[in-house]
């Protein structure tokens, strides 16, 4: 059976059914003999145009952090590199490499941390783009979107041209690079993206199959089978597509075979074009500007009884809010607001009024006139947990708002609260968070920390470490040299703020503690010691490099 020209988008592919019977080996010989569109088989599959812009992470990091979009970059998760620029490769570096490695191979390379949300954050104005000439667009991950090409060939008169629009598109928007495959299906259309020689590669339908043939089997995505596969002499997608469909699921299982349908071009994903959620943001603009905070507020109460009523009806309650305050001269107040129920029309007033007080005086009077509040939900929950208890509200409900309250005439980080975090240091374990803001530790507590002090720790921890004095039996400052030996034992000490020396009663160290030793600039060495002077008061002092200081006292 011969290919059928002019096939639809969505239709009955042309490939090779396999069995085991006799036919069946027939077929699989013609499949290896290059003639897979030649036989008939019943799987659906959609002609399908995806978009790739490649090295989009490295691309998004160099236009946020204002870099030259050719400079060698390198985005790092756990000391390993996970994206890298076109410049950077040229000069050997790889997905999978070490900083230290990928450092010596380009010695010019800039490091930075692999941040995905600030990928998919960046990637939206580019869907934006996209949707403007093409709407029905799906995203496969940041830097991938994929869309029907049915559509778009019939509206520009071909598929070429339809490809062709978009990328022009996308140039005026500053978006360079973009490629565009088209294929019978998704996984086909995105290996024609990324392996086609020009900016645009059309694979003819019925012909997917052959275009995928021999190509590696490690493009499946599945490194664990791409392996089994080279080791039983199946290196290339033809040669896996050849094996008997049957014969796979029974050794491979079910993923093997949904590889194999791919590896024979027979990608039965659908399109799925993204639904655009409800616009829960309210917005109010005044014309002309308003420039007392009474004004304001009274101005966006209507906003904010529509901005509840609409979660209202969708059961749903708004936990933290972001205001956005826009004044006449340019300047952005904004900020996030934290409820610990859920707010009310008259409290998300309540915030827009405190966050003018911060911006302005605290009677009525604004450094610049208000053009613009918006207020976004940056946290919602189902209205069935928020219901108030039976005896009323929590009391916790006054202690946030009366100190919400004072964080607003007093600055957003006069009110902290304190939390827990990770660190060697005792100054590193314990971070403010100013009040209202999520409680998220810069350094997580689970990981292991070697060289913290385990055990009891001091009740009283200074915020910047207090010069002391602890000396050896001679008189010397206690010192410990490069192999951790110590001068002598400690045997006198002055607390902060006295200049006597008293005797040491009992004594325990030292606790080395050494970070980042091949960073001059930022290396940390020092050791701590467990005092107890004369009257009994327990002391953790650190000596290092600069002298002797008492980093927290045991009341």
């Amino acid at each position: 059976m011969t290919p059928r020209a002019n096939a639809p988008a969505t239709r009955r592919s042309t490939t090779a059914r396999r069995s085991a019977t006799p036919a069946g080996a027939a077929a699989a010989t013609a499949v290896a003999a290059g003639s897979i569109a030649a036989i008939s088989i019943d799987d659906e599959t959609t002609r399908s145009m995806v978009l790739w812009i490649p090295d989009w992470p490295s691309f998004a990091a160099a236009r946020a952090e204002g870099l030259p979009l050719d400079a060698p970059l390198a985005l790092i998760e756990s000391g390993l590199v996970v994206a890298c620029s076109a410049a950077a490769r040229r000069d050997g570096v790889r997905r999978g490499l070490r900083l230290r490695e990928a450092q010596s191979r380009c010695p010019s390379l800039i490091d930075l941390a692999f941040d995905p949300d600030l990928d998919a954050r960046t990637f939206e104005p580019v869907i934006e783009s996209v949707e403007e000439l093409i709407p029905g667009v799906q995203i496969l991950r940041p830097g991938i979107v994929m869309v029907r090409a049915q559509g778009p060939a019939r509206y520009f008169g071909g598929e070429g041209i339809a490809a062709e629009s978009l990328l022009g598109h996308l140039d005026s928007e500053k978006v360079p690079g973009a490629r565009i495959g088209i294929a019978d299906g998704p996984f086909a259309a995105e290996q024609a993206a990324r392996q086609g020689r020009g900016r645009v590669s059309i694979i003819p339908a019925d012909r997917s199959a052959e275009f995928l043939a021999p190509l590696p089997v490690s493009l499946l995505g599945m490194p664990d089978l791409a392996v089994l596969l080279k080791r039983l002499g199946l290196p290339t997608l033809g040669a896996f597509a050849a094996l008997p469909p049957l014969e796979v699921r029974e050794r491979f299982g079910a993923e093997g075979a949904a590889a194999h349908r791919l590896a024979a071009g027979l990608d039965g994903r659908r399109v799925s074009p993204r639904v655009h959620p409800d616009e829960l943001d309210v917005e109010v603009h005044f014309e002309p500007p308003l420039d007392r905070i009474d004004q304001v507020t009274f101005g966006f109460r209507a906003a904010a009884d529509t901005f509840i009523d609409r979660l209202a009806a969708m059961r749903l309650v708004c936990t933290a809010v972001r205001l956005e305050i826009t004044s006449e001269s340019g300047e952005l107040s904004a900020r996030g607001w934290l409820h610990p129920r859920s707010f009310t029309a008259a409290e998300v007033v309540d915030r827009v009024r405190w966050q003018l007080q911060g911006i302005g005086q605290i009677d009525s009077g604004l450094r610049s006139p208000i053009v613009r509040v918006r207020a976004v939900p940056q946290s919602l929950d189902e209205t069935a947990h928020h219901e108030p208890g039976l005896w009323g509200g929590a009391p916790d409900a006054g202690i946030h708002h009366g100190l919400s309250r004072v964080q607003s005439m007093l600055g957003h980080a006069a009110v902290a609260t304190l939390i827990p975090s990770g660190g060697r240091l005792l100054g590193d374990r314990q971070v403010l968070v100013p009040w209202g803001d999520r409680e998220q530790a810069p350094r997580p507590i689970d990981r292991p920390w070697p060289g913290a002090l385990t055990g009891m720790a001091p009740a009283t921890v200074y915020p910047e470490r207090l010069p002391c004095t602890l000396v050896t039996p001679t008189g010397e400052s206690v010192a410990i040299d490069d192999r951790g030996v110590l001068n002598g034992p400690p045997a006198g000490f002055a607390p902060p703020g006295s200049g006597r020396v008293h005797p040491v009663g009992s004594w325990a160290g030292p606790w080395p503690v050494e970070e980042r030793w091949w960073d001059q600039e930022a290396s940390l060495k020092l050791d701590r010691f467990q005092i107890v002077d004369a009257e009994g008061q327990a002391w953790l002092v650190v000596v290092d490099a600069g002298g002797c200081w008492a980093e927290g006292k045991y009341d």
